[in-house]
């Protein structure tokens, strides 16, 4: 796509991924772009490799060969070999492979490109918005048959704003259905450079005592419920995503404070209803392939009827509870 002929104003965001076809964030098929950089760090993350701006090195020990082709291309010594007597546990063991993390990987992928078994890969890409735009375009004929269209996600997109309202921008402009997923943390004149390209704001709600919320995430919570106020007063379409973590933001007490907060937003045309999104296992490998800790040790899924009370208690404050299962 040519900027010169559509007249696009070019810019790159970092992105980490690109989903088509999904179901789940917003309304019909929608092409999923997910934007790195996330100021939370939510315990139960399931993208990790989009927490940080900078490109992440995604390896996958078990692909592993030990060849050393990654070794010998890497710009910034990244890579490099364990020898066996330095670890004596793998004293019948030829060197192996690993990840220098204290490095900074510049994104160049040549240990991408060159590993033959797969194992390695870069998350992160700088992409223009005519790259995107491409991509995007490809299924429009299903966001017209379903309704669909682009949810910009992450990550977090409002850590990227100028790059994430002008993509949108265009795909107003070609008719395309927009939404954007956030957790709400972010100065109102960004939130706002960003909605008013927006369709649907996707808005997490993910604890509504601020002191909880800061030991779950990271943050406190005043911004964000600021935010959320704002974005409602001036009329922009809002769908609550609340994500359920077993014994950490279930219970009777929480669902029913945030559901009072809620409350008085009920009757605006602007808000669009509330999104449970149970916890799931989905990303945990993707913490091993970096060298993070999952903090998470135990089983919190829910049970069907569990998730269907839980949905019945936001019913009696008069507000409707859709489960948004992965």
């Amino acid at each position: 796509m040519s900027t010169e002929s559509t007249g696009i104003l070019e810019r790159k965001a970092r992105i980490f991924n690109v989903q088509k076809y999904s179901i789940y964030d917003g309304p019909g098929i929608r092409t999923l772009i997910f934007f790195q950089g996330c100021p939370l760090r939510c315990q139960w993350c399931s993208n990790p490799e989009g927490l940080e701006r900078k490109f992440q090195v995604m390896y996958m020990e078990d692909l592993c060969v030990h060849c050393g082709s990654c070794v010998s291309v890497c710009p910034e010594n990244i890579h490099y070999f364990i020898k066996a007597e330095d670890e004596p546990q793998f004293h019948n063991e030829r060197p192996r492979h690993d990840v220098n993390r204290s490095l900074t990987c510049r994104g160049c992928r040549k240990c991408e490109t060159i590993c033959p078994q797969k194992a390695l890969s870069i998350a992160g890409a700088d992409k223009s918005i005519s790259e995107i735009l491409e991509v995007i375009q490809q299924d429009s004929l299903f966001y017209l048959s379903s309704g669909g269209g682009v949810t910009l996600g992450g990550g977090e997109v409002t850590m990227q704003p100028e790059f994430a309202a002008n993509l949108l921008m265009e795909c107003k402009n070609m008719g395309i259905d927009t939404a954007i997923e956030t957790c709400g943390y972010a100065k109102l004149d960004s939130l706002l450079k960003v909605a008013q390209f927006t369709d649907l704001i996707l808005f997490d709600i993910k604890h509504i005592d601020s002191e909880k919320h800061y030991e779950l995430t990271g943050v406190r919570n005043e911004r964000i419920l600021e935010n959320l106020g704002e974005l409602l007063r001036r009329g922009f379409n809002v769908k609550i995503r609340m994500p359920l973590i077993r014994g950490m933001n279930d219970s009777l007490d929480t669902i029913q404070r945030t559901m009072k907060f809620l409350q008085p937003f009920n009757k605006r045309k602007n808000f669009r209803g509330i999104d449970l999104l149970p916890y799931h296992k989905l990303g945990i490998n993707k913490y091993k392939q970096l060298a993070m800790n999952y903090p998470i040790t135990e089983d919190l899924s829910f049970k069907e009827e569990e998730l269907e009370s839980i949905a019945a208690v936001i019913k009696d404050y008069d507000l409707e509870a859709k489960i948004v299962k992965h």
